[in-house]
């Protein structure tokens, strides 16, 4: 009975050891990598050398490279959604038939070989010895020869080769601009492994999620090329192009290409983009980063990319004090690419004839540092994170920059959301992101529904407690893979209101949120969910002698309520569809949600005027 006893206590506490096993643990990948660059053929050539720390409690037995080039050949994966889905991307098809009658032909089906891109591994060895690989559409399998233990790292030695596509989506040659390299996504690049195991997407249009590590990156490319990218230049005085100290001597080497040597610590990518007639302004901040301004030199372009320097650091300033301080030493906004995209320490943005065309789009793409490059979610996943949160706070920033006016949400960037509702295209935000049905219904969902989980959270949390959460998860999760519950957790933590209903109900469902005014007789009023998505109400009541006052209903599930200044009255259980309270005065008017943050698809229900 006593071997018994111990053997049952043994086997709890193994089980509780297990369940207490929480602890947080990431990758870890050192770059070192040696390219040089065709300008001519836009082939490249590349030796890189990777350290990967295996920091996950699990032997891996494989890895897997992501080769996102490969995706721009007829035939691909992406070749093949364009051709299937209903709304392709306007930049990824030509039209062939009309503007009335609309027949769309994949760019990438129409690519010669001489125009495609590719990533090609000639040679790769694990701690010096060669490895069995092959390659599956934008993927790299390999086998190990021996299994990276838990804890241990291992160096990777690859000759890999590549060549530049016309630009289609994101990266590739001469752009729209004319930029002859936007260099995204553009090497070998190490896939993720996680508590939820490999990430091995492969490369269909989306976005990334990349290994925490550091870069040591040296491009060699003809010395009439301006170079910009992710990192910290080392050798400025041996390249010049407005890097250089003009106190200092500059050290050219003799010869047709300049050896571009940057350094990036702490960054999930390496981008860059080059060309022979970049101009190069920097803009030293008041708080100490550099920001830097590439851009082709020609008229047409140089008034707005002058214009548009000052009011990046403006929204520096903002976005520092509103999630937490911009980490690297420099940020720069680069003309390349075919619109906007975010990269580590840099982005990638098309046009610029007048600041009105770029300021929006560098104001977004800079408040990605924080919501993605700092704070890593999967964007695979979870697009609806970065691109959401991303799209609340550079509003935010720009209403209150750009057109003077408040830096507090509203109800005003809401209507693609109604519009997805009433046409029957809304898709849950768990799905995937490639996996959507159309382009409308992911954009609608990551970009739309993302901000209203932040305005909404306003409205459920309170202001103050939504801008101390943004800095709590910003001081908690910097340089991790934050998760949704991660972001729920931390507002709970805040505001001590429970919110597993919220991430639930509009994240993972399409339920909608309709509340109507049911009845009112004499001061008794009566509400209806009408709707299958619960909220807390904030109701606003004008009583028949003039005076207001306003009430908050919190959902009894939330277990607290916001700070206000209104009357808290009790909880409304979700099983109940209708809900009464009494007022101390005859009522006139009484509306729900006055302030127009939450998402009620039926607003004509929402308020009740007595008739006189």
């Amino acid at each position: 009975m006593k071997k018994i006893i111990l053997l049952l206590l043994f086997s709890i506490s193994a089980y509780l050891s297990a369940q207490n096993n929480t602890s947080y643990w990431q990758q870890h990948v050192d770059y070192t990598m040696d390219v040089d660059i065709d300008v001519k053929t836009f082939k490249y050539v590349g030796i890189q050398k990777l350290v990967y720390t295996n920091n996950s409690p699990d032997v891996l037995n494989e890895v897997f490279y992501h080769l996102y080039f490969n995706a721009f050949q007829p035939g691909s994966e992406m070749d093949a959604r364009l051709q299937s889905i209903v709304d392709p991307d306007d930049r990824m098809v030509n039209n062939i038939g009309t503007r009335e009658n609309p027949k769309n032909e994949s760019r990438i089906s129409k690519l010669k070989p001489n125009e495609i891109g590719y990533l090609n591994v000639l040679t790769l060895k694990q701690n010096g010895q060669s490895l069995k690989y092959k390659v599956e559409g934008t993927v790299l399998e390999v086998q190990l020869n021996t299994p990276i233990q838990s804890g241990e790292s291992v160096t990777f030695d690859m000759n890999f080769e590549g060549q530049v596509p016309v630009l289609i989506r994101r990266a590739g040659r001469n752009n729209e601009d004319g930029v002859a390299l936007s260099m995204a996504q553009w090497y070998p690049k190490m896939a993720e492994y996680d508590f939820e195991g490999w990430h091995t997407d492969a490369y269909i249009g989306r976005e990334f999620h990349g290994v925490w590590g550091n870069f040591d990156v040296t491009l060699n490319i003809d010395k009439t090329y301006t170079v910009g990218g992710t990192g910290n230049l080392q050798n400025p005085q041996e390249v010049g192009h407005g890097y250089e100290d003009k106190i200092q001597k500059l050290n050219v080497k003799k010869g047709a290409k300049l050896p571009w040597h940057f350094i990036a610590n702490n960054v999930h990518d390496f981008t860059w983009a080059a060309d022979p007639n970049f101009t190069h302004d920097i803009l030293k901040t008041k708080s100490g980063t550099e920001l830097h301004f590439i851009y082709k030199n020609d008229e047409k372009y140089s008034k707005a990319w002058k214009e548009v320097q000052p009011l990046t650091e403006k929204a520096l300033d903002y976005f520092n004090a509103a999630i937490g301080e911009y980490p690297w030493k420099q940020y720069s906004v680069i003309q390349g690419g075919d619109g906007g995209m975010e990269y580590a320490m840099c982005t990638l943005i098309s046009g610029g004839k007048s600041l009105y065309e770029i300021v929006g789009t560098v104001y977004h793409e800079l408040a990605h540092s924080w919501f993605q490059q700092i704070l890593a979610t999967n964007e695979s996943k979870h697009s609806w994170m970065d691109e959401g949160f991303t799209t609340y706070i550079s509003t935010l920033a720009s209403n209150k920059i750009l057109k003077g006016g408040s830096s507090k949400p509203n109800a005003n960037d809401y209507r693609g959301y109604f519009y997805a509702v009433d046409n029957y295209i809304e898709e849950p935000l768990t799905t995937h992101s490639d996996r959507f049905n159309t382009n409308a219904a992911f954009g609608i969902a990551s970009y739309t529904k993302g901000l209203i989980f932040l305005c909404q959270l306003n409205y459920i949390i309170g202001e103050e407690n939504l801008k101390e959460t943004l800095k709590k998860y910003f001081q908690d999760f910097k340089f991790k893979h934050p998760t949704p519950n991660d972001f729920k957790r931390t507002a709970e933590k805040v505001s001590g209101i429970q919110l597993d209903w919220y991430l639930n109900e509009w994240i993972e469902t399409t339920h909608t949120i309709d509340y109507a005014v049911a009845k009112v007789d004499k001061n008794v009023v009566t509400l209806a969910r009408v709707g299958q998505m619960p909220m807390p109400i904030d109701v606003l009541i004008n009583y028949k002698d003039g005076s207001s006052e306003n009430f908050n209903i919190p959902l009894r599930m939330m277990h607290g309520a916001k700070p206000t200044t209104a009357t808290i009255l009790r909880g409304w259980a979700w099983g109940h569809p209708f809900y009464s309270f009494t007022t101390n005065k005859e009522i006139m008017k009484v509306v729900i949600d006055s302030i127009g943050l939450m998402a009620d698809i039926d607003k004509s229900n929402n308020s009740f005027l007595k008739k006189q």
